[in-house]
C-alpha cells in the first residue's frame, strides 16, 4: 500500500487548483464575442412599423422615398432578403410574433373585432415572449398598436406579459392618427383633437381638428422609456402606426402633419403623404439611436426593424407607384411574397458584423425563440420558430423544412414555401382541394408563371403539408365551412 505524504499531497491539490482554472479560463474564453458567442441578456428594441412594403426602404431598392438612418442601420447590422410577416394582416401576424407560432396553430389567425373595442384577445394562458422575457429579468415595455385584445380582456399587454404600455389597443381605433385619447396601461389619456360625428365607440374615426399626432407621441414615449430604464435590462417592443392608412378618411387617409421634403413633389397627394410619413418615422428611428450611444447603452442593445405585413391600397395609396411591394406580386392581403415577404434588419453594435446580407429563411414566428436564446431561456416545446441567433453571429444556422401560412379573409388563403417551391392555393372556404399554384421564386421570384402542371409531385407534397400544419380551431373554422 503507497501512502502520500503531505508535502506530495499539497503539490497535488495546487495542481488540480490550477487544471481546473485553466478549465475556467478556457470555458470563459469560449463567451467571448471573439469566439461568435452572444453575451447573455442584451437589451432588445424590436420595432414593427405597420404595412411597410419590402421595397419602401432605400436598403431594399427604393430611390424616392429617403430614409437614411433605417439605411444606416442595415449598414451598421445584418439585412435579411427572404424573411416573412407571421401574416398578411395585422392581428395574426402580431400573434404569431408574439407566441412563436404561425398561423395554422395560432390563437388569432384573422381581425376578427370584438366589440366595443378591440381585437379577439389571447387568452390568459397564452405563453408570450414578452411572457417569458419578463421571467428572465427584462422590464418590459409595448409602445404603439397593439390589436391582441382590448380594454379589461385577457388579452391586454398588461396580462401578457408587459410591465408597461402606451398607445392603441384597438387596430381600428389606430388608424385615426389623431385620436381623441390614447391609452397609458389602463386609462385613457385624453389628447387635444377632436373627431367629426357620429363618433364610434372603438376611438376610431377622423378629426375635424388636429393638434396632436399620434406616431409623433409614440415615438416621443420611446425615446423617454429608454431613458427612463438604460440602467435595466429592457425588452421594447415598438409597434409603429406608420405608414398604415386612415381608412375612415378613405382617399384622404394618409395623414401626416406635413409633406416636408416631398412638399414639392408632382406625385399624388397620397404619395407624397406616404413617402412623408415613411422619412418622418425614419428620423425618429435616427433618435433612438443616436440615444443609445449617448446613454452608453449601444453596444449592448439589440435592435430589429420590420414591417407587419406587405403594402396597402388603402387611403388613396398606389402601392405601385413606387414599387412598395419590391419586385414582388401581391400586396396586403395577398399570400404572393408582396404580402408577406417584409424587411428586416438586425443591428447590435460590436456583435454583430456590419454590412451584412442574409438570404436564411426566417418568419416572425422565429422571433420567440431567438429572444429565449438571447435571454438565456429554455425554448418552449412545441411552437414552430426556430433561433435564427445564430444567423445574426455568422454561426452554422438550422432551417426551416416549410413555412406556412393560411389566411381567413378572401375566401380562404393558404402559402406554403418549401425551399424554392412555393404553393398558394386559394378560395379554400368554398372547396379545400381547390388547384394549388407553384412557383419557383429561385427562377421566377415574381410569382408570374403557374408550373403546377409540370411539377405534380411537388404539387402533392405542399399539399400534404398543407393539411397537416392546419390545427382546426372553432373560432377559426377553415376547411369545415359550412
Amino acid at each position: 500500500m503507497h501512502f502520500l505524504t503531505n508535502e506530495t499531497m499539497m503539490m497535488k491539490a495546487v495542481s488540480n487548483s490550477i487544471k481546473l482554472f485553466l478549465f475556467a479560463i478556457i470555458l470563459l474564453s469560449n463567451c467571448t464575442p471573439n469566439n461568435k458567442m452572444a453575451p447573455l441578456k442584451p437589451n432588445i428594441i424590436y420595432i414593427m412599423a405597420d404595412d411597410l412594403g419590402y421595397g419602401d426602404l432605400g436598403c431594399y431598392g427604393q430611390n424616392e422615398i429617403k430614409t437614411p438612418h433605417i439605411d444606416k442601420l442595415a449598414e451598421e447590422g445584418i439585412r435579411f432578403t427572404q424573411h416573412y410577416a407571421g401574416s398578411t394582416v395585422c392581428a395574426p401576424s402580431r400573434c404569431s410574433l408574439m407566441t412563436g407560432l404561425h398561423t395554422g396553430h395560432t390563437i388569432v389567425r384573422g381581425n376578427k373585432a370584438t366589440p366595443p373595442m378591440g381585437q379577439f384577445p389571447l387568452p390568459a394562458e397564452t405563453v408570450t415572449v414578452a411572457k417569458l422575457l419578463k421571467q428572465a429579468g427584462y422590464n418590459t415595455a409595448l409602445i404603439g398598436k397593439w390589436g391582441l385584445g382590448g380594454p379589461e380582456s385577457t388579452g391586454h399587454p398588461l396580462n401578457q406579459g408587459f410591465d408597461y404600455f402606451y398607445g392603441y389597443l384597438c387596430q381600428s381605433h389606430a388608424h385615426n392618427y389623431y385620436p381623441e385619447f390614447l391609452f397609458r396601461n389602463h386609462d385613457r389619456i385624453p389628447l387635444n383633437n377632436v373627431l367629426r360625428e357620429p363618433k364610434k365607440t372603438n376611438g376610431s374615426g377622423v378629426a375635424i381638428t388636429k393638434n396632436e399626432y399620434s406616431h409623433d407621441l409614440i415615438a416621443s414615449e420611446a425615446l423617454k422609456y429608454i431613458k427612463e430604464h438604460k440602467d435595466d435590462r429592457f425588452f421594447l417592443h415598438l409597434t409603429l402606426t406608420i405608414p398604415h392608412a386612415n381608412n375612415e378618411a378613405k382617399e384622404k387617409g394618409m395623414e401626416v402633419p406635413e409633406y416636408g421634403i416631398y412638399a414639392n413633389k408632382d406625385w399624388p397627394e397620397p404619395q407624397k403623404g406616404l413617402a412623408a410619413m415613411i422619412s418622418r418615422m425614419d428620423g425618429d428611428i435616427g433618435k433612438i439611436m443616436n440615444l443609445l450611444k449617448e446613454t452608453g447603452i449601444d453596444d449592448n442593445t439589440l435592435v430589429i426593424f420590420t414591417s407587419d405585413n406587405g403594402p396597402h391600397a388603402e387611403g388613396g395609396n398606389d402601392p405601385s407607384y413606387f414599387d412598395s411591394n419590391g419586385p414582388y406580386r401581391g400586396i396586403k392581403r395577398d399570400l404572393y411574397e408582396g404580402g408577406i415577404r417584409v424587411p428586416m434588419i438586425a443591428r447590435w453594435e460590436g456583435t454583430i458584423a456590419g454590412n451584412t446580407k442574409s438570404n436564411h429563411i426566417s418568419a416572425f414566428w422565429d422571433f420567440l425563440p431567438t429572444a429565449c436564446d438571447l435571454g438565456g431561456i429554455a425554448i418552449p416545446e412545441g411552437i414552430d420558430g426556430i433561433s435564427y441567433l445564430p444567423e445574426l453571429m455568422s454561426e452554422d444556422q438550422p432551417k426551416h423544412e416549410h413555412l406556412y401560412w393560411e389566411f381567413h379573409e378572401y375566401k380562404g388563403k393558404q402559402a406554403v414555401l418549401l425551399g424554392q417551391w412555393k404553393g398558394v392555393r386559394l378560395k379554400v372556404f368554398e372547396n379545400p382541394e381547390n388547384e394549388i399554384e407553384l412557383y419557383n421564386l429561385d427562377e421566377d421570384p415574381g410569382e408570374q408563371n403557374n408550373i403546377a402542371d409540370d411539377h405534380v409531385d411537388m404539387v402533392s407534397i405542399i399539399e400534404k403539408i398543407m393539411v397537416s400544419e392546419h390545427e382546426e380551431d372553432q373560432e377559426w373554422p377553415f376547411f369545415k365551412r359550412n
